[in-house]
């Protein structure tokens, strides 16, 4: 197979990065909801997964016609599809925004990266098998990078509420699972159908819960603009457009710069919402995007040695 050249891999480059961007801005804008609008978050991640689960699933109609329905033929792919969108997709997106809610879009999107230090635990333990150095490293800038972003370099106070912080790491936690759970499902159906289903069925199921045909916040021009930001661009673009820069550049490069994802919550935070980011901020930041970069790349060099 031919490899694409530099400039071929443009359009890949600028849709990864495009995405990135679109996941940071819809996290700031998930924030103006719930601070200006008075939105409540569960109501928002309900209409979120249930308009965007339903684009995603047209879309895998368009593109793969019955296919799209295959994920529901076995009894086993139906467990397993049930699964990702109650306890995965429900999970990863609630904990996200709320954890906005508690604190800001910015420190909610990077707390959510050390997500994959969790990943790697969790195969570590699975495996019986040490991690490697490479991995240790990432568990050391995560956590130097947690500890400055929420204690600002002091041991005896916090920056960011005790809520706040735990329902950052449980994000995290959650990120590791929705990256685990659908490995098996998305080896036989594709992305985009795993994925539409998985919000379908997870907005559908807690709408049970939630109740949104009780509408919530204060409704403008401005609710309206941030809302459809975060169905339109913050879900169904942003992952239409990561999709195909994988097959263009690859998931290594694809994942790479998808670490812009929390600069860009930080940046349209701090500039439009006028959130404070010290020093301190900044360097947590920097070290947290660094573990993302150095698991990415020991993937890499661990696939490469098994080749």
């Amino acid at each position: 197979m031919t490899q694409p050249t530099s400039y071929q891999k443009i359009p890949g480059i600028l849709m990864a990065l495009s995405s990135a961007v679109f996941w940071g801005i819809s996290g700031t804008c998930a924030q103006y909801l719930f601070e200006q609008k008075e939105v409540d978050p569960a109501w928002l991640v309900t209409w979120r997964m249930i308009f965007a689960g339903i684009i995603l699933v047209i879309f895998s109609l368009t593109q793969e016609k019955k296919a799209a329905f295959s994920v529901w033929k076995k009894p086993v792919d139906i467990i397993r599809i049930l699964l990702f969108g109650i306890l995965g997709m429900v999970a990863v997106q609630y904990t996200y925004f709320y954890s906005i809610s508690l604190s800001n879009a910015a420190t909610a999107t990077i707390l959510q990266y050390i997500g994959p230090v969790f990943v790697v635990a969790f195969y570590a333990l699975k495996n019986r098998k040490w991690p490697i150095l490479a991995e240790y490293g990432a568990l050391v800038l995560a956590l130097s990078g947690t500890f400055l972003l929420v204690t600002h370099g002091s041991i005896e106070v916090l920056v960011i509420s005790e809520q706040a912080l735990f329902w950052g790491i449980l994000s995290a936690l959650a990120l590791a699972f929705y990256t685990i759970q659908p490995v098996g499902l998305l080896r036989t159906f594709s992305p985009a159908s795993v994925t539409g289903w998985g919000m379908l069925i997870g907005g559908i199921s807690f709408s049970l819960i939630t109740q949104p045909w009780s509408i919530s916040g204060v409704w403008d021009w401005g609710t309206f603009a941030a809302f459809s930001y975060i169905i339109l661009f913050g879900t169904v673009l942003a992952f239409y457009f990561f999709l195909r820069s994988v097959t263009i550049i690859g998931a290594t490069t694809a994942s790479l710069l998808c670490s812009v994802e929390p600069l860009a919550a930080a940046l349209t935070a701090v500039f439009w919402l006028k959130v404070s980011f010290l020093g301190m901020d900044w360097i947590g930041t920097i070290l947290i995007l660094a573990t993302v970069g150095l698991l990415t790349l020991s993937k890499e060099e661990k696939k490469k040695g098994t080749v």
